[in-house]
């Protein structure tokens, strides 16, 4: 627990681990002009819209037969392991072990001819090339601003599992960094929620309240604790300001789930609506297996929170789990999407309606899609391997159109049978779903990284 009261308490690991709540270039309210409530950013005379996106990776590579792109007519080996079933749109039909989504299929966007490009496990669709090494939420940020004008909420976030339950597996690192945030200035970086550990704990300030009313003190405490500190002064002051702008803004609240409806947290709960029992404990995997089980319908919850209370871009990640080879790790697809489906279709579609019943339907882009495919045959054990030739993509809301099936893949499901969606084309569609792009190429100061990326071509038929 952090005490700023009393300047002899607040030791030099005190103050880091407010810095480390420092991902959000937040500004202190009292130093910045404050805006009227109800603010949007595109009333600020920035060159965003009023949307925001909340971008679901799924972690390790999830299969397109079985999610939304069956090829039933195609032979046993190729062909979807767990069947279809029919959607509301006619003629379209998803894996088997997706019938809420499949419902729901009328207000989606599914994609059928995109190339995530290589079969490497990494983060690419999300943190890539393409995005020039960022996170996309961290070029957003760079144009919006990191924190939002009215409340200081974190206009770019990345949630992992830890952000809703501690005991939950460490973030896996190895693929990528989530919070990276490449040529753009680190106050852009995601803010994440779940930071080391303390984070939730470090949220509760102790100060008595004489000291909170003298802001004047409480600036002064900071000051005496950093000058006996080797850290850059610069450094330090803008980790006071991002600190200060949570513990003191009125933000922390939003990243408390609890203080949401308890009904509406039923709904969203996923841990509810699979046994993580059931979960054979042979595969290396199964404790990720369980972890997202517990988590992603929570995860999802906290995603809506957060957009609902200003911030602009929300990266939702799953642990590794979507890597089904059938090997010591994975298990195979019928098994793994048991595990799996049953919780991604869920929270996804909890999130759909709950989306809806808030009004946001057309202010919050929904993207779900992993780092590549899987390929076209099922292996020797029942699994199937990395492909990079073509993977699934889903789209729904921020004024996208509904019910939409964009491309078509080849009869074997390896390729697109059509015009290639790539990588710099959903990056494109988001830039335009984010920003008002004629008025971003004349607004001064803006990164050419990303003009860069407002260059790139939408998904033909989404974007206008």
């Amino acid at each position: 627990m952090l005490h700023i009261g009393d300047p002899a308490r607040l030791g030099r690991r005190d103050f880091l681990r407010v810095g480390s709540l420092a991902l959000g270039g937040f500004s202190l309210p009292w130093l910045v002009p404050a805006a009227r409530a109800g603010t949007k950013l595109s009333e600020a005379g920035k060159p965003v819209t009023d949307k925001s996106v909340v971008f679901l990776f799924l972690h390790g590579g999830p299969s397109q037969f079985e999610t939304f792109d069956p090829k039933m007519t195609a032979p046993v080996e190729i062909r979807s392991a767990t069947g279809e079933t029919k959607t509301a749109v006619p003629g379209l039909t998803f894996g088997s072990t997706f019938p809420k989504l499949a419902q729901r299929a009328d207000r989606l966007c599914v994609v059928r001819s995109f190339v995530p490009g290589d079969a490497n496990h990494d983060i690419k669709t999300i943190v890539g090339k393409d995005s020039f090494g960022a996170n996309i939420g961290s070029a957003y940020a760079s144009a919006a601003g990191g924190s939002h004008p009215a409340n200081g909420m974190p206009t770019n976030c990345v949630l992992f599992p830890r952000a809703v339950d501690p005991a939950a597996g460490p973030e896996q690192g190895s693929f990528g960094k989530f919070a990276s945030h490449g040529p753009f200035p680190a106050s852009t970086a995601p803010f994440q929620p779940d930071g080391n550990g303390h984070l939730k704990s470090d949220m509760k300030l102790h100060l008595p309240m004489d000291r909170l009313a003298d802001r004047r003190a409480m600036l002064a405490t900071f000051d005496t604790a950093k000058a006996g500190f080797d850290a850059n002064v610069e450094s330090v002051d803008v980790a006071r300001q991002k600190a200060f702008g949570i513990l003191l803004g009125g933000v922390g609240e939003a990243f408390d789930v609890s203080r949401e409806d308890v009904k509406t947290v039923d709904k969203y709960d996923t841990a509810k609506r699979f046994d993580v029992s059931k979960i054979d404990k042979k595969w290396n995997n199964h404790q990720h297996y369980a972890d997202n089980a517990r988590t992603l319908g929570k995860l999802m919850l906290l995603a809506r929170r957060l957009v609902e209370r200003g911030a602009g871009f929300v990266t939702v990640t799953t642990n590794f789990v979507w890597d089904m080879h059938a090997d010591v790790n994975n298990a195979h697809m019928t098994e793994g999407m048991g595990y799996m489906a049953p919780s991604l279709d869920h929270a996804v579609s909890t999130f759909l309606d709950d989306r809806r019943d808030r009004g946001l339907e057309d202010k919050v882009l929904l993207v779900v899609c992993g780092e590549m495919g899987r390929s076209p045959r099922l292996n020797g054990k029942g699994g199937r391997d990395h492909w990079g030739n073509l993977g699934p993509l889903l789209l729904a809301g921020g004024g996208l159109p509904q019910g939409a099936v964009i491309g078509k893949s080849s009869s074997n499901g390896g390729e697109p049978n059509s015009e290639p969606v790539r990588i710099p084309n959903l990056i494109g569609t988001i830039m335009h779903t984010l920003f008002d792009v004629g008025k971003l190429r004349v607004t001064r100061g803006i990164s050419r990284e990303l003009l860069a990326m407002s260059e790139y071509a939408p998904i033909r038929g989404l974007n206008g």
